[in-house]
């Protein structure tokens, strides 16, 4: 592998997705607990099935100085997997964190020596078996430094990711958008978790109440946050990224379907800190909270 190579770390959904659709654009390999020579098998949103060859390789066996590395484990094994990094790759390398919520974010910014751009996405996918990937609706990433800075390198990332059929914007404030994607994982992801149901099932009784209670309360706290709402509105921003994924398993229904630990305090203890904060009632918020699995 030449230092040319983009690394993906984590080989779960996210990390099946990128890989697959970047191969063949850039030098490659995805960073896993075990090395193995077989294909990903995609199966893209219009039904079509992929074959796609990526090395898989262990941290040992992963090049000391890799043009990036795409970050895509979940937020609570992020932490571990940076420090087992660090040990192998050049801490000037930039990377890129996939996480949900707005924990790991800030951090790690400060403490990794190199640069470190954020990235949110609407893109929706899950694993299926040992090697497979379900792109399961075409969405949007966003990418880009807490403080704006790197911005050449946030264009570079986002114009390949779109070349490769994930269409990216570079973005100047991804705090935003990140408030912007919690809101959106509140609203969809402890309910479809709780209830083991797909995005799109939440357009119906008795979901869809639920929906607009949550939303109810996370408008309220992004206003004492002082975020600004997206271009759609509030609304209409979490409804668009239901219709475009109905036919996806959530990452936290992914979770809990494979026994797996949650992203709950990822996903909804930043808003419940805002909550304390800013003296807001959040029943429902809270409710979601105390009975979703960790």
């Amino acid at each position: 592998m030449s230092n040319g190579t983009w690394l993906i770390l984590g080989p779960g959904a996210l990390g099946r997705l990128l890989s697959t659709q970047l191969a063949g654009h850039v030098p490659l390999a995805v960073l896993g607990r075990q090395a193995s020579e077989q294909p990903f098998l995609l199966s893209t949103p219009e039904g079509e099935s992929r074959i796609r060859y990526v090395p898989r390789v262990t941290i040992y066996q992963a090049p000391e100085r890799p043009l990036m590395v795409h970050v895509t484990t979940k937020t609570y094994a992020t932490d571990a997997a940076l420090e087992q990094l660090a040990q192998r790759v050049a801490q000037d390398t930039p990377i890129v964190l996939w996480q949900n919520g707005f924990q790991v974010q800030e951090p790690i910014t400060r403490r990794w020596p190199g640069p470190v751009l954020c990235a949110t996405t609407s893109e929706g996918a899950y694993t299926e078996g040992a090697d497979g990937v379900v792109h399961a609706g075409h969405g949007h990433t966003y990418i880009g430094h807490l403080e704006g800075r790197y911005p050449t390198l946030a264009e570079c990332i986002a114009a390949t990711l779109t070349v490769a059929d994930l269409p990216a914007s570079p973005c100047i404030d991804m705090r935003r958008r990140l408030w912007h994607k919690l809101a959106v994982n509140a609203a969809i992801n402890p309910l479809v978790a709780r209830y083991r149901i797909r995005n799109g099932q939440l357009r119906d009784r008795p979901f869809r109440p639920m929906v607009d209670t949550i939303l109810d309360e996370v408008v309220a706290l992004m206003a004492a946050e002082g975020i600004e709402a997206p271009e759609a509105g509030w609304s209409r921003q979490v409804w668009n990224v239901i219709e475009g994924t109905a036919n996806n398993r959530a990452s936290m229904l992914q979770d809990v379907l494979a026994d797996r630990p949650t992203e709950r305090d990822a996903i909804l203890g930043p808003l419940l800190d805002a909550a304390q904060r800013h003296g807001i009632p959040t029943p429902t918020l809270t409710e979601l909270y105390q009975n979703t699995p960790q």
